[in-house]
């Protein structure tokens, strides 16, 4: 997604250079005349609108100076590129310390206004990186660091807006990878408890003799290697938040003690002779149905009822497609800024892959997708060649196929007429019954890839399937070749 550059300048001329030089550096451009419709546009533009400003520093009315002045308080983080014909030491300190990002004396080369925005927004997105994970660190986490705008996002955060105003206990529910955690640190982030602590247990991941004493704590003695005095999370969570992640793991016995603890509002830590007193808000999560496992024996149904007052479902990521672009250009941004790669985007071929991939592991998986991505890539934009996990076809999927190497991928060892092409379509076999549909369907494959001379984004189009559904079938294609008993005899 191309990013806005706002360029402000009096003189008609110089914004119409400036414009067409931006414009071929790949940037979408706004233009304001004058300082006053520059702080208009900026305030009121809506959140993300304007991703860095060209300002020119010598204007009538509002210089730049004014500009920098009333714009940076309300928005910190936009960086903003000072344009000046006098690139005096005096004149740059001035600039800097009302809030520029960097400078450039007139007239700059298209190459030093392009590296020079670039920079910029790669500074930006690392400040922006930084300060969220300060804000993470911190349990000051909101709602405006989650990334979404699908109707479904929008209907989880207004949920979660709501618990954030009470202390109510959460349990937040949805499969591996959806974002439980991260939203449970914005209601925390927005909450009378912001800032204090957010303790995490997953409850998945404790060995099961150590659950009691992680949980609840123990006293220096009280087993076998408890060398020292141990808290335990609760009474680290005291005065904050405690983030119960993968409940459903937690063994029976267990439970009846953390349901003691909701219901008293005290532990009591394994050798001590008194209970301890603690204040904590409770947010669960879990990937399983507690539902189901209440009516197995396997989860104690106080605790469910304890546990579940305000339910939030996340629904999976191949239920909220609208917000893979967004995921993509944030995980693109932060990873390309972070390793230092001078990647400015995702191709729209590539992105049609990812919006069209079911994402079985969520945004935990599109994450790594993008990482993993960023580190391999070679040019300034992420191309569907960069997604050989998601397209199935070897490391680097080219874009015209032919037989029968690229069927057969790398573990192809069979001879060209293992993979046949009919002259036309046959529904029905040698004996009068009708074939296998997945027969059929491999034919018709077959026929798109001879037809459209192995143009894939063609083939997919006219079969009126995603790529990478297309893609997954010419996996199973592979996997065929390699067994030729599984394939029909050639037609003559």
């Amino acid at each position: 997604m191309a990013k806005t550059v706002l360029i402000v300048d009096d003189d008609p001329t110089q914004l119409r250079l400036l414009e067409t030089v931006v414009s071929k550096a790949d940037f979408r451009v706004e233009k304001a005349d004058g300082g006053k419709e520059a702080i208009e546009k900026i305030t009121g533009a809506r959140r993300g609108g304007i991703d860095v400003v060209l300002l020119d520093l010598v204007m009538p009315d509002v210089d730049g100076l004014e500009v920098l002045e009333r714009v940076r308080p309300q928005h910190p983080g936009l960086p903003i590129v000072v344009l000046t014909a006098h690139g005096g030491v005096d004149t740059v300190v001035k600039a800097m310390r009302a809030g520029a990002s960097d400078f450039m004396v007139k007239p700059a080369s298209p190459e030093r206004i392009r590296v020079t925005l670039q920079n910029a927004l790669k500074l930006s997105t690392l400040t922006g990186e930084i300060s969220r994970l300060t804000r993470k660190i911190s349990g000051e986490l909101g709602f405006d660091d989650l990334v979404g705008q699908s109707p479904a996002m929008a209907a989880v955060i207004d949920l979660s807006k709501r618990a954030a105003a009470s202390s109510i206990p959460i349990l937040i529910e949805g499969e591996s990878g959806v974002g439980k955690e991260i939203v449970a640190r914005a209601i925390q982030g927005s909450s009378e408890r912001a800032g204090r602590a957010f303790v995490t247990v997953n409850c998945g991941a404790i060995p099961e003799n150590l659950v009691e004493s992680v949980l609840f704590g123990h006293e220096k003695g009280s087993f076998t290697g408890a060398t020292q005095r141990n808290t335990g999370k609760f009474q680290e969570a005291s005065g904050g938040t405690l983030f119960l992640d993968e409940i459903g793991e937690l063994r029976l016995d267990m439970q009846v003690k953390l349901l003691r603890a909701l219901q008293e509002g005290e532990v009591d830590p394994v050798g001590a002779t008194k209970p301890v007193k603690v204040d904590i808000r409770l947010i669960s999560a879990t990937n399983r149905d507690l539902a189901e496992m209440v009516r197995e024996g396997t989860f104690r149904e106080d605790l469910y009822y304890r546990l579940n007052v305000y339910p939030i479902m996340i629904p999976p990521l191949r239920e909220r497609d609208q917000d893979v672009p967004l995921l993509v250009e944030h995980f693109t941004r932060a990873f390309a800024a972070s390793e230092n790669k001078p990647i400015r985007g995702v191709t729209q071929d590539a992105l049609a892959l990812l919006c069209d991939y079911h994402w079985p592991g969520n945004v935990r998986q599109l994450e790594n997708t993008i990482f993993r991505a960023i580190v391999l890539a070679e040019g300034d934009m992420l191309t569907v060649n960069d997604f050989p996990q998601i397209t199935g076809i070897g490391f680097s999927p080219p874009r015209r196929i032919e037989e029968p190497d690229a069927l057969a991928g790398a573990a192809a060892t069979a001879a060209p007429a293992a993979i046949p092409s009919r002259g036309a379509l046959s529904l029905l076999d040698d004996s009068g019954h009708a074939r296998p549909l997945a027969d059929v369907e491999l034919d018709v494959i077959r026929h798109a890839i001879d037809r459209y001379d192995g143009q894939m984004s063609e083939i997919a189009r006219r079969l009126d399937i995603g790529r990478s559904t297309l893609y997954r079938k010419l996996k199973e294609i592979e996997e065929r070749a390699a067994d030729p008993e599984a394939l029909e005899e050639p037609v003559e």
